[in-house]
């Protein structure tokens, strides 16, 4: 299993090993193996900076399921929404041509984007996973919308307690596809 995202997944912040890939990788590991999960995330990525590397790390790593985590710097960085789009379904179509499944984390963008752009941005993610016939998570930080203390002082950044609330989140998506 191969997971390409940016610091929601990468561990920005946190100590090694408490992040919700590496707490995927252990339960995978008790519940579910031979399954073996390869973090290729990066702090910061955008997805054309996944696009460009998906081709690679394809080949290299061979995966049976490619979950997809980027868009939410595209957003934050004003990108064109057409191309986060369009870089979504490449990865996608990549994925899908080597075999691969795909599960696809959407994201949102805080408020002050504007109502309009904002329903555009979910709409993106929910296209490229029926273009591609993916499956999909519609907002992976839904679970941190509760009331609760989910967030590193940078209120960006979900903390080390929140991990597990994202992977429980993500599983039922995620199972489906093992």
């Amino acid at each position: 299993m191969l997971i390409v995202g940016d610091s929601l997944s990468a561990e920005y912040g946190l100590p090694r090993g408490s992040g919700w890939v590496s707490l995927l990788a252990q339960r995978l590991e008790k519940h579910r193996p031979p399954w073996r999960v390869v973090n290729a995330s990066i702090s910061g990525e955008t997805s054309a900076g996944g696009r460009s590397r998906i081709e690679t790390l394809l080949k290299t790593h061979r995966p049976k399921v490619v979950v997809i985590e980027l868009g939410g710097n595209d957003a934050l960085r004003g990108l064109s929404l057409a191309s986060t789009q369009d870089n979504l379904l490449t990865m996608a179509n990549l994925s899908k041509s080597q075999g691969a499944m795909v599960l696809l984390l959407g994201m949102k963008v805080p408020p002050n984007y504007g109502a309009d752009y904002n329903a555009q941005f979910g709409k993106a993610f929910a296209q490229v996973a029926q273009q591609t016939h993916s499956r999909w998570v519609p907002f992976f930080l839904e679970p941190l919308t509760a009331p609760g203390e989910w967030f590193q002082t940078d209120r960006i950044h979900p903390n080390e307690k929140a991990q597990i609330l994202m992977l429980d989140h993500v599983w039922p998506a995620l199972e489906k596809l093992l």
